[in-house]
């Protein structure tokens, strides 16, 4: 850990960057990422699309949560090509081959929405046109959500799956556990788990790649600090801005579907929040998936991407 070089941007934050090799044995995410720059920090991101996407069918923006990375929607970027739609995965800063700040300060949940919103502005002229959809598990729905509430013009249709918007409240006895554990655990496998927050089997290969972003615990300030950032009090700094975002979406009349894995023992039973209070999921042709737990991408990837070409189309 000594030999790593830590970086500082022109604010004064100081961060790493995982070295490319980490990632070079990863067989089954041929993707060759771009970089963008979001507040001096690099933003790692890869685009797939097929030879003749259009304008009118428009780009899937897919949002991975803690702690993965762009990696966890490999199964779900091919059916997705394949059905006619660029597609663009994002690593979020202090995951995947993105930057990683080394300080636990330099995370913030409106931080996260601020890059978000830099990393969409900066890539526009490379989605094109046409509309941008958006997909969202675990924090990726709670970073999406707030930056479609807070920029309706930028979002099209909202895809969720097994996440939340908080206001202040615990979604209960599952997640208290998760937050303690990530706190007092000595080492933070991310493939472990991975692995336990599936219904499937995940191979050995398979955890290697989502443990591949962390060489050491240098590199995890994000990862650690990402449970706590969750507003699950009332004091939190994050409230406000979330209630704020619960407002319009129970104005939001735009296409929304949630596909949703029931035996998530964390999220399981979130899924009604999003059906009863936005209007625009009124209707529309909602699912649930078995087997699957907390990682659906994982357990049912193939069969999400296949309801949100139905569904888009």
């Amino acid at each position: 850990m000594g030999d790593v070089e830590v970086l500082t941007t022109a604010g004064g934050v100081g961060f790493v960057r995982t070295p490319d090799e980490r990632f070079s044995g990863i067989g089954d995410y041929p993707y060759e990422p771009g970089y963008v720059d979001v507040d001096g920090l690099r933003m790692a991101y890869v685009v797939d699309e097929p030879v003749d996407v259009g304008d009118e069918t428009g780009t899937v923006l897919l949002l991975h949560g803690e702690p993965t990375w762009g990696y966890l929607y490999r199964k779900m970027i091919p059916p997705l090509v394949a059905g006619g739609y660029r597609v663009v995965v994002p690593d979020l800063i202090g995951f995947g081959r993105s930057d990683k700040p080394v300080e636990r300060s330099a995370y913030s949940y409106a931080g996260h929405v601020a890059w978000m919103r830099e990393f969409l502005a900066v890539t526009a002229a490379e989605r094109g046109a046409g509309p941008l959809h958006l997909f969202g598990q675990d924090w990726g729905g709670l970073i999406g959500l707030r930056v479609a509430a807070e920029n309706p013009e930028l979002i099209d249709r909202l895809i969720l799956a097994n996440t939340g918007l908080p206001e202040g409240q615990s979604p209960g006895a599952g997640f208290e556990f998760w937050q303690q554990f990530s706190q007092d655990v000595e080492f933070l496998d991310c493939g472990r788990l991975v692995d336990n927050a599936t219904a499937t089997e995940v191979s050995e290969a398979v955890q290697d790649a989502y443990r591949a972003p962390f060489p050491d615990e240098l590199y995890m300030a994000g990862a650690r600090h990402f449970p706590l950032l969750v507003p699950v009090s009332a004091d939190d700094p994050a409230v406000p801005a979330n209630k704020a975002a619960w407002e319009v979406l129970e104005r939001w009349t735009k296409p929304v579907l949630t596909l949703w894995a029931p035996d998530d023992p964390v999220l399981g039973g979130g899924q009604a929040v999003f059906t009863e209070r936005v209007p625009g999921a009124a209707g529309q042709p909602h699912d649930q998936f078995r087997p699957a737990s907390h990682f659906i991408q994982e357990d049912q990837g193939p069969a999400l991407a296949e309801a949100m070409v139905a569904w888009l189309s």
